[in-house]
């Protein structure tokens, strides 16, 4: 085992009295904002990673002295983990436990080497879970007694592994690279060119499960094809979701699986050429799965499948509803988008689905997908944000507040924007 010193833990301290955050009204919007925390390092979790307790109480999130929770009744914030920790993950679904990975060695080369822990939010006991030898944890199953990652099983050619490295101080990844006549790619060209390279080298890879009671580890499934996003289900705690990942026209990306390695399903087939899909999430309640799908000639749908019959929906995403990730409110009825290009803003998206009888084909019975349009609400406006950092939002679990991250004031920090107008 690795020497480990152990870390000075602080949740079972009492905290010291917190100041409110600053707080103000979006001139645009009309929305009240929170600044929940600008200290430099801050990290707010993946767009489909939980950050919430099973009670919507407390949000975790990292800064360079540890792992910190924030109220959600007020926004006050408090360290309950003094440790550097590499990797964040999410919090279980059933305790208020937090999950994380510690590198001791320090590699930063390849896929080090890292150990697994847990973290008790209410005493601040902390649990070894197990020690990987590479790869990434992802997820964490239904009834907390599964983790689920990928690794690869060789390394990447050295060119492709120094690429996507993010940047401590902005968590950022950054991509580099020249066109033919040796001038530099713009961020976005230079991940494209690093995403066809990698995808083109054939790494083989397997999608993995580790017993947390335990720390056995056992695979899922391997290829090698690029394996990435794995995501349990919220509600089924041994259906997984994930990704043959590469630059998002060249592959049929998402696809679902049993933990015992039965039932590889593809989710969505594409058709057309040029036409991609991506930024697959599951809706909370576990039924449906929702991407990102763009049509050659500018059609673009946030497209909905129902994994119990096979079911479809498709939303129209009109100009000014273009978004990095999008996200589903815990009870079902709107979406969430973070902007893009087109229109930089945090918006809620209110479905109006086409339920006309006339629009319907008999002959085609509940095979055809049946459609709608978004109704778009204006929350943040993000006119001056930088996209190479993803806002990721993420709902509070009674629905009241969106969580984000932005570069909005120059240097990174979270926020959260109330979803209801003051009255």
């Amino acid at each position: 085992m690795i020497g480990l010193a152990l870390p000075l833990l602080v949740a079972a301290q009492a905290p010291a009295p917190a100041a409110s955050p600053a707080s103000w009204t979006d001139p645009t919007t009309g929305h009240r904002i929170v600044r929940v925390d600008d200290r430099p390092g801050n990290y707010g979790l993946y767009f489909n990673y939980n950050p919430f307790t099973p009670d919507g109480k407390r949000m975790v999130y990292l800064t360079p002295e540890g792992i910190r929770v924030a109220d959600t009744s007020n926004w006050t914030t408090r360290l309950v983990l003094k440790e550097k920790v590499d990797r964040l993950l999410f919090v279980g679904h059933r305790a208020n436990v937090a999950y994380y990975t510690t590198n001791p060695t320090g590699s930063s080369e390849g896929e080090p080497s890292f150990i697994v822990w847990s973290v008790d939010l209410d005493s601040g006991k902390r649990r070894r879970i197990a020690a990987m030898p590479g790869g990434r944890i992802e997820s964490i199953n239904a009834d907390d007694t599964l983790l689920a990652g990928h690794r690869e099983l060789a390394p990447p050619p050295p060119a492709i592994a120094a690429q996507g490295k993010r940047d401590p101080k902005t968590g950022s990844p950054s991509y580099s690279g020249t066109d033919d006549q040796g001038r530099p790619l713009s961020f976005a060209a230079a991940k494209e060119k690093w995403m066809e390279a990698r995808l083109a080298a054939g790494v083989p890879m397997e999608i993995f499960a580790i017993d947390i009671a335990t720390g056995q580890q056992r695979r899922i499934t391997a290829s090698k094809d690029w394996l990435n996003h794995v995501q349990f289900s919220p509600t089924d705690p041994d259906l997984l979701m994930y990704c043959h990942e590469g630059p998002w026209q060249q592959v049929d990306r998402i696809w679902t699986i049993r933990t015992d390695g039965s039932a590889k399903t593809k989710v969505h087939q594409r058709i057309l050429q040029g036409e991609i899909a991506g930024h697959e999430y599951w809706a909370p309640d576990g039924r449906t799965i929702w991407y990102d799908l763009i049509m050659p000639q500018g059609m673009r749908w946030l497209a909905g499948h129902d994994v119990a019959n096979g079911a479809r929906r498709w939303y129209a995403i009109r100009p000014g509803q273009g978004s990095y990730h999008f996200a589903s409110s815990p009870d079902g009825r709107s979406f969430s988008g973070d902007g893009a290009n087109d229109g930089k803003y945090i918006s809620l998206f209110h479905p109006r689905p086409d339920d006309n009888p006339r629009a319907r084909n008999t002959l085609g019975g509940d095979t055809l997908i049946a459609t709608g349009t978004l109704e778009t609400e204006r929350l943040v406006d993000l006119a001056s944000h930088d996209y190479t950092l993803e806002p990721n939002q993420h709902f509070t679990p009674d629905g009241k507040w969106l969580v984000y991250r932005s570069n909005i004031a120059g240097s990174p920090a979270i926020y959260a924007v109330e979803t209801a107008k003051p009255r």
